[in-house]
């Protein structure tokens, strides 16, 4: 008998339809020791009155007085947990059904002391149904490389995404989310977190929820300088392995800079590649996909090999 209580965070701002379904894949559960804490990342009367209309005593409105961003809403949810485990919800993603029963009946029978649970997911587009990651940390595999070191031209060949993710509320308030960090929080969190000894990252081999690829948020990449992400790794590079470092530059960077039509980073980012990382050849191959190869033309490249892979 699992004697263990899950205290549910769900950030939102200015989407009250979404957040509501969000909301009731947490309160349709098999696991049912829980509370639903939905964070209102400032004034927000539309989200405030659409939520007012649940009326399960298990979900808490906690509006904020000002937007502070998601790793902040995310902390405030923490500070305001009264259970010992904590599960995140995106306001724009769903839970199945037992996500939360299959996590904690892992978690509680490991012998580390903070274990980092995650799952499968079901990437939801338009052209049909995804599951990510396509696989798992290695036991000896440092965070950052399988986080940041790709194995093939597959996107989601490894993830770690905030909605999978169900924390020892302890472990949180020890490694809180960084302040103001505008993308990828969870990943920024799980390279920190990874420095606490006894952390261990550990996935429910199943699909256990449903991201909605084209209701995510306008991406980020569009808003913010490929500079502002370089000066952010150069800042943590303590926590990268150069094999990871090299691997990050490559692909995500790359990626970024090049959508954004930045060619001045062509040569900064190859530079930054050697500088402080160790790149494979795969990577170097990478690097000069990310930049030119239209967006396109390297999903169209991707759904060839899918399918030649699936015929064989």
């Amino acid at each position: 008998m699992i004697s263990e209580q899950i205290s549910v965070v769900i950030p939102t701002r200015n989407r009250p339809n979404l957040v509501c379904k969000a909301v009731e894949s947490a309160l349709a559960q098999t696991f049912k020791e829980l509370e639903v804490i939905v964070v209102i990342d400032g004034p927000d009367e539309a989200t405030e009155d659409a939520l007012g209309q649940i009326t399960d005593p298990r979900v808490r409105i906690l509006p904020l007085p000002e937007n502070v961003g998601g790793s902040d809403a995310r902390n405030a949810g923490v500070r305001a947990a009264r259970y010992d485990w904590v599960a995140f919800l995106d306001d724009d993603d769903e839970w199945l059904p037992e996500k939360l029963m299959k996590q904690i009946n892992l978690a509680v029978n490991l012998h580390n002391p903070f274990p980092v649970m995650s799952c499968l997911s079901i990437v939801r587009t338009p052209g049909g149904d995804l599951t990510w990651p396509k696989r798992f940390p290695q036991p000896s595999e440092q965070i950052s490389e399988y986080l940041c070191v790709r194995n093939s031209f597959y996107q989601g060949d490894t993830k770690l995404i905030t909605s999978s993710l169900l924390i020892k509320k302890l472990l949180l308030e020890r490694v809180p989310f960084r302040s103001g960090m505008k993308k990828y929080q969870e990943f920024d969190w799980a390279l920190r977190a990874a420095q606490v000894e006894g952390v261990s990252f550990q996935f429910v081999p199943e699909p256990l929820y449903i991201y909605y690829a084209e209701q995510q948020r306008k991406a980020v990449s569009s808003q913010y300088d490929w500079k502002y992400f370089l000066h952010w790794l150069r800042e943590n590079r303590n926590l990268f392995t150069t094999k990871a470092y090299a691997g990050y530059v490559a692909t995500d960077l790359s990626a970024q800079a090049a959508q954004q039509g930045q060619w001045e980073a062509f040569v900064p980012l190859l530079r930054e590649l050697f500088k402080f990382g160790v790149p494979r050849s795969f990577d170097l191959l990478l690097f000069m996909g990310m930049w030119f190869i239209p967006m396109d033309a390297r999903h169209k490249i991707r759904n060839f090999f899918k399918k030649n892979k699936e015929i064989h």
